[in-house]
Order: structure tokens, then sequence, then C-alpha cells
């Protein structure tokens, strides 16, 4: 039997595996059977916690409930944190992920803040199929914003994100695909977010969603420097420091359980 933990970061959730110390038979077919959540255990994403050698304190490998292996998750960042600062007794530590290496500091009150790193806004580095202006580009008669905050994001300031999210996600504009933001600034401290996660669909949270939806809120002067982003599962506080995106918010140990990993095989 294999050890997991259940966590979640605004209900944004996640079956959370360590795999630092023992070799974890996981692919693409386990984390999708693992995050059913009729069939498996459910969650968001599968998160596997690797040995982060000299630069981190641990690596982290996610995959989408799809399967899918994915770059960045700014919740799950969250929740990695918590516990490699409990099992250190340290207030910092260092992740590695694909989308980047990230600094993440208890922020006191059961939260964390994670350095989101400095956003990417050539149209190249999203990618995006063609050249365009990534503050302010129309797609499917509609106007959008472009960011790439380890993961890339299309995000938008009117429509219904149901209808939107699977139609752009797979548009041919974003050959590696995208999640969707539909964003409301009810003024400039505070956005109303909602969320179509690549490879997941509507979520209830998205960290890397709320980095990305106040960066294209800021760049067409919508917002201020430290913004609230209410998403369906809570808030986050999103603060751009310096050029870098600092994202703060709880991370939740729901429950632990183990699962017997052949059970998941292909």
């Amino acid at each position: 039997m294999t050890a997991f933990l259940k966590m979640h970061g605004l209900g944004n959730d996640f079956v959370v595996f360590d795999a630092r110390r023992e070799r974890l038979a996981l692919d693409a077919g386990a984390a999708r059977a693992l995050a059913d959540r009729r069939f498996g255990v459910g969650c968001d994403q599968v998160i596997v916690i690797g040995d982060g050698g000299a630069k981190a304190d641990a690596r982290m490998r996610i995959y989408n409930s799809d399967g899918g292996e994915v770059e960045s998750c700014g919740n799950a960042s969250r929740c990695v944190a918590r516990l490699l600062m409990e099992e250190k007794d340290a207030d910092r530590v260092v992740i590695d992920t694909p989308g980047g290496v990230l600094v993440c500091t208890d922020a006191g009150h059961g939260e964390v803040t994670v350095d989101m790193g400095v956003p990417r806004l050539d149209w190249q580095d999203i990618p995006m199929a063609e050249a365009a202006d990534t503050n302010r580009f129309v797609i499917d008669g509609l106007e959008a914003a472009a960011v790439n905050v380890g993961n890339p994001h299309c995000v938008l300031f009117e429509g219904e994100i149901r209808t939107i999210g699977p139609k752009l996600e797979t548009h041919a504009m974003f050959p590696a695909r995208t999640n969707v933001e539909v964003v409301t600034v009810r003024d400039r401290a505070h956005i109303r977010m909602r969320v179509w996660e690549r490879g997941v669909g509507v979520t209830q949270a998205c960290g890397t969603g709320a980095c990305a939806s106040v960066v294209a809120a800021h760049r067409r002067g919508l917002v201020d420097d430290t913004v609230a982003v209410e998403l369906d599962g809570g808030t986050l506080t999103i603060a751009l420091r310096h050029g870098h995106m600092l994202m703060t918010g709880p991370a939740t140990l729901a429950f632990k359980g183990e699962v017997d990993l052949r059970d998941y095989a292909a």
C-alpha cells in the first residue's frame, strides 16, 4: 500500500504522494484513475513530491485529472510548501517545478505565500500560434489577454466560463492548450474570477489563474498592486512586487489514506 494525503487550496483539491524515499509507480493512466471522483480517490490534480537535489527542498510533479502532466499549480505549491515547512520546522522552503523554482514562506494564520516569479508576456512564451498583442487580442469574437505564469492562461473580462472555457482551452491559437479565466473587476483592490483549468474543467480555485488575472487587469490599469481575488472556493491575495507575483492563501489537509497503486495500473 502507498500512503497519500488529500489536500486542497480553497477547494482546488489534490492527492499528494511523497516519492522522496521510495520509487512511485505512477503514470498518466494511474493519475487519471486516481483523480476519478467515482472510481478513484477524486481530485483536480495528482501531486508527486520528489527529491529537490541541490537547488530546492523538494521537486513537485503535477498531473491533471485527464492524466496530462503540467508545468505549474499555485494552490498545490502552497500545500506542498506547508508539508515541507512542518517537516523541517522552517518558515521558508524552495520547491522546484517544471514551470520554475518557487520560494515559499509562512504567512501566518495557516496561510502560505508563494513567489510565483515574473510573468511572461511575449506571445511566443505563452505559447501562441502566431504573433499577437498579449495585452489585448480578439479570439472567437471576444477580447482577451494572454499570460504565462509558469503555465499558459487566456484571460477574458466577459463571458460564461463553462461555455468559453472548453472552446478556448483547445483553440488552435494555443498549441499547448491553455487555462481560461473570466474576470469581473469589482474595484481596484478586488476582482471576481472563475476558471476553466486545462485538462480538468471548472475548479473551485486556481492560484496561477488568480496571478494571471491580476497581471492582465493590472496591465490594463484596472487594479492596484495588491488585489483580493474572489474564487468559487474562497479568496486569494495577489501582490505585484518588483515585477514578481506573490500569491497568499490557505493550504488545508483534508485526510490521510492509503491506496494500492496496482489497482490503478492501466
